[in-house]
């Protein structure tokens, strides 16, 4: 048997399955498809989404994969030949140890992600498709085409939008599907660099006859997104406004879809990615949820399946995870409606207007509230500026401070509980109250320089920190009895009796 059987072998079946193995979880992953995509579908990786990756130690390998042959910016023209090349490229933020080094096409993050699974002892099968699953309280049986069946302790459905295991689960879902007139979406590979010079990461085409979206997807890979008529070679050349060779490898047609899970777990089994809920695809929102997903649920059944968590910290997966979900998809469907308050930083009062939020802060802002949180701080300070909505508030992700060279405050927390604080004693608290848990509780004092400021702590106060980096809960200043008030709240924060 099986700790866990993770259906879907993409992006985020297949980080689902990495995070999972990082904490000591055996795994099977099982995927419909023969092989994995060539396609390069979604491309934008958030911070927050790399400092995943650095976590497990999958940074090296998504940088060998990043498309760098682009600038990080987007541009705006009549065709590809009238860009205009002296705009300056979008400025990197300093709030995560992580910044992109380019951008990274599904396909490559599947290629990174597929070695990085097997590496860590993951199986991995492809031609399996889900067909049918029964639970008791022991287990999930797991039917797979070819008539054998997998049991598992527990099932992540990350199957996509098209999944088998959300309706075999009875699991219901709200939204209009799919939405917006059919696109199609032209891969093509031309020396585009060679021949225009510097190509930005996207360009928006305003030809009256090839309206549409030019993404990069590798060094001389391309895609065109466009709902106009004719041939895709006839397309893509008006659209780059010049005779250059072209050679289209794919043309598939598409339409983005909204809808949403009614709930993301159904007693041993979960859903992640698209397969929980599908936005529109303006932002870049929809991998980077997925992959938040994986990572947020990693460490709770990780936790429970070696008995250091009761079953109440899975449910906190629906709680958190469910109601960012309905947060990023309004705020997905409001750049679909209104794409400015999305590329134009200074749309602040437009924003504001409509209750969207500053694009870095839907992916690293949000909070959570759930019984895995004491204390929850729900609303930020801003919701256009990420250094002061991560204030150390519980619920939020914690601050990034390098404390060294090339150490983060984020790479302290090792994936594992830990207690923040300048206060030695919190360091001794920590211990002494994981040996009576039967819990490894790491510990990080930091110098005051400003930091106990920062996240909202007086002299003598800490955070604890869980495994996702996410303050689980804050004391701002020193108590009594520091071990036995942390042995009370790690007793609630993981749902033990």
């Amino acid at each position: 048997m099986s700790d866990v059987v993770v259906a879907g072998g993409g992006s985020v079946g297949l980080a689902t399955a990495v995070f999972l193995a990082h904490h000591g979880v055996r795994v099977h992953v099982v995927e419909r498809r023969a092989e994995l995509s060539v396609h390069p579908r979604a491309l934008g990786i958030s911070p927050r989404t790399l400092e995943f990756f650095r976590e497990v130690g999958l940074g090296p390998a998504l940088e060998a994969v990043a498309v760098r042959s682009t600038a990080l910016w987007k541009a705006d023209a009549r065709t590809v030949a009238e860009i205009d090349r002296d705009r300056a490229p979008y400025p990197v933020s300093a709030v995560s140890p992580e910044s992109p080094r380019g951008h990274y096409p599904q396909d490559r993050l599947d290629a990174a992600l597929l070695p990085a699974a097997l590496d860590r002892g993951v199986t991995v099968e492809f031609g399996a498709a889900v067909t049918g699953l029964d639970q008791d309280g022991d287990g999930v049986s797991v039917a797979l085409s070819g008539g054998r069946v997998l049991r598992t302790r527990y099932l992540v459905g990350a199957d996509g939008v098209n999944t088998a295991v959300r309706p075999a689960l009875g699991i219901g879902a709200t939204g209009p599907g799919e939405v917006g007139a059919p696109t199609l979406n032209i891969l093509f590979e031309a020396d585009l660099n060679g021949h225009f010079g510097p190509m930005p990461t996207m360009a928006e085409i305003e030809h009256p006859e090839v309206r549409g979206m030019l993404l990069s997807v590798g060094e001389r890979r391309w895609v065109l997104h466009t709902a106009a008529p004719g041939t895709p070679e006839d397309l893509v050349r008006t659209a780059l406004g010049e005779d250059v060779p072209v050679t289209v490898i794919a043309a598939k047609w598409w339409r983005a879809t909204l809808r949403m899970a009614e709930r993301f777990r159904a007693g041993r089994a979960f859903l992640a990615g698209d397969a929980a809920r599908a936005i529109s695809p303006l932002g870049a929102f929809g991998l980077n949820t997925g992959l938040a997903d994986a990572h947020n649920l990693a460490w709770k059944l990780a936790m429970v399946l070696s008995g250091r968590a009761g079953d109440g910290l899975l449910d906190t997966y629906h709680d958190e995870r469910h109601a960012v979900a309905e947060f990023v998809t309004r705020q997905a469907a409001l750049r679909w409606e209104n794409p400015r308050i999305h590329w134009d930083a200074s749309a602040v009062a437009e924003r504001a207007a409509v209750g969207a939020w500053n694009a870095p802060m839907v992916t690293m802002g949000y909070r959570y509230d759930s019984s895995a949180v004491i204390g929850a701080v729900v609303e930020p300070p801003s919701t256009e500026d990420v250094v002061a909505a991560l204030d150390g508030a519980p619920g939020s992700r914690l601050p990034h401070r390098w404390v060294s060279s090339g150490v983060s405050t984020l790479d302290l927390v090792g994936s594992r509980l830990t207690v923040f604080s300048s206060d030695s004693l919190w360091a001794e608290a920590a211990g002494k109250a994981g040996a009576r848990l039967g819990l490894d509780v790491g510990s990080a004092v930091l110098p005051d320089t400003g930091w106990r400021e920062a996240v909202g702590l007086a002299e003598g106060g800490a955070l604890l920190v869980r495994p996702d980096g996410f303050i689980a809960w804050r004391s701002t200043t020193r108590t009594p009895d520091p071990a036995g008030m942390l042995e009370s709240v790690l007793t609630r924060v993981l749902s033990r009796r």
